[in-house]
C-alpha cells in the first residue's frame, strides 16, 4: 500500500467498491455514524451503498431500525438502535460542554434544561410525534432573528437520551421519546469499553486512517484516541506511508484487486467528512469547491477513488434533473462513460433522471 493507492482502500472499507446486499440498517451499523445533517442526501449516503430505494430507507428510518439524532461533534448522525445507549452515554459530555457557553448565551443551565426535558417529556408520552416547531409552540418558545433556543433545547434532549427522530409528517421531521422507541439495555459499557469499540469501528469502516482522522470524526481528543488505538492495537493492521501512520481492519490489504467505477456521493459523505485530512481523495486546488471554509460539503462525482466534479439535484414532478460541474475539461464521450453512474441514483429514486 502506498499513499496513492489510499483512496481506494478507503472505498473498499466504505462499501463502495463491492455489490453490496446488506440492508440500509447493516449499512449504518459497519459505520457506526453516518453523517445526516443534510437529510435527503444523508439517506443517499446509505442507498449508495446498498441496492434499496429511498422509500426503503425511509421506511427503515420510521421504523427505527435506524435511528437519526445528535451524537457527535455535535451533528446529526445515523446509528444503529443497537448502538445508540453506548454511543450516547460515551460522546454526550464531551458534546455539551461544546455547545455549553452558546447555551449559556441563551439562558440555558441545568436546571432549565431539567424543566424543559420534564415538558417535552410530558408532550411526546404515548407515542406521540410531534415536529420541533410544534414542541416549541407548546413550550411558549418563539423564534427570534439570532435566537437558537429551538436548536439548543431539541439539541440537548437528544444528547440527554431523553428524544431521537419521529416518523415523518409528510416531509417535516419530528421528534418523539427515544425510550418509547428502542428499549434500553441491561449492560452498560465502561468508557475504556466504549472508547474501543468505537475506535474499531471507525477504522473497519473509514481505513486506512489516522489518529487524527479518529480524533476528527469522533470528536475526541488525539490524546485520548491514540492511547484508545494503544488498547486495540492486536484488532488491527497498521503502516507507515512518509512518517504517518494509518490504521485499518485486518484484510484490507488482500481486498486490492479495485474494479473501475464512477460514483455519484451525496454532500457530506463519509467518504471525505470523516478524515481531518482529505488529500487523498482529490487534488487540494479544487478544496473550494469540494467544501466550503463554514464546512458545507458539496455532492461529489468519484471516478476510482479521486473526486473529479461536483453535481446537484433538483427533484421534480416527473423527474430528478442533475447538473454537473467536471474540474478538468472532459470530452463529450468520457462524460457519457461517468453518467452511468448516475443509473444508481435513478433506481434510489425510483423516478427519471435528466442530466443537463
Amino acid at each position: 500500500m502506498n499513499h496513492s493507492e489510499i483512496s481506494h482502500y478507503r472505498m473498499a472499507s466504505q462499501k463502495l467498491y463491492q455489490e453490496n446486499q446488506c440492508s440500509p440498517q447493516e449499512i449504518v451499523k459497519h459505520f457506526g455514524a453516518m453523517q445526516a445533517q443534510d437529510y435527503a442526501m444523508a439517506k443517499w449516503a446509505i442507498g449508495s451503498r446498498c441496492s434499496s430505494s429511498e422509500k426503503e430507507i425511509e421506511e427503515a428510518i420510521n421504523s427505527t431500525q435506524i435511528i437519526r439524532t445528535h451524537i457527535l461533534r455535535p451533528t446529526w448522525h445515523f446509528v444503529s438502535p443497537d448502538d445508540i445507549y453506548w454511543m450516547l452515554e460515551l460522546s454526550s459530555p464531551q458534546v455539551k460542554r461544546l455547545f455549553a457557553t452558546m447555551a449559556k448565551e441563551h439562558g440555558f443551565d441545568e436546571k432549565k434544561f431539567d424543566q424543559v426535558n420534564a415538558a417535552i417529556e410530558k408532550l411526546l408520552a404515548g407515542n406521540n410525534h410531534l415536529t420541533r416547531e410544534e414542541i416549541m409552540q407548546e413550550l411558549n418558545i418563539h423564534k427570534k432573528a439570532g435566537d437558537l433556543s429551538p436548536v439548543i433545547v431539541m439539541m440537548n434532549a437528544e444528547l440527554d437520551g431523553l428524544v431521537c427522530n419521529g416518523k415523518m409528517k409528510g416531509k417535516q421531521i419530528t421528534y418523539a421519546l427515544l425510550e418509547e422507541r428502542v428499549s434500553k439495555p441491561k449492560t452498560k459499557l465502561s468508557t475504556e469499553e466504549a472508547l474501543a469499540k468505537l475506535a474499531l469501528r471507525y477504522f473497519e469502516s473509514h481505513g486506512p486512517a489516522t489518529v487524527h482522522d479518529f480524533s476528527w470524526w469522533s470528536g475526541f481528543p488525539a490524546t485520548i484516541c491514540k492511547k484508545t488505538i494503544n488498547a486495540i492495537v492486536l484488532q488491527l493492521e497498521n503502516i507507515t506511508i512518509d512518517n504517518q501512520q494509518y490504521w485499518f481492519k485486518k484484510g484490507l490489504r488482500d481486498e486490492g484487486n479495485f474494479r473501475e467505477g464512477v460514483h455519484f456521493l451525496p454532500a457530506f459523505d463519509e467518504i471525505l467528512i470523516s478524515y481531518k485530512t482529505r488529500d487523498a481523495s482529490f487534488n487540494t486546488e479544487h478544496q473550494s469547491k469540494v467544501f466550503t471554509n463554514n464546512g458545507i460539503f458539496k455532492p461529489i462525482i468519484v471516478e476510482n477513488g479521486k473526486v473529479i466534479g461536483i453535481w446537484k439535484r433538483t427533484i421534480k414532478k416527473d423527474h430528478a434533473k442533475i447538473e454537473t460541474e467536471f474540474f478538468n475539461e472532459t470530452e463529450s464521450s468520457k462524460k457519457e462513460i461517468l453518467f452511468e453512474g448516475i443509473k444508481a441514483f435513478e433506481t434510489y429514486l425510483e423516478t427519471k433522471v435528466v442530466i443537463e
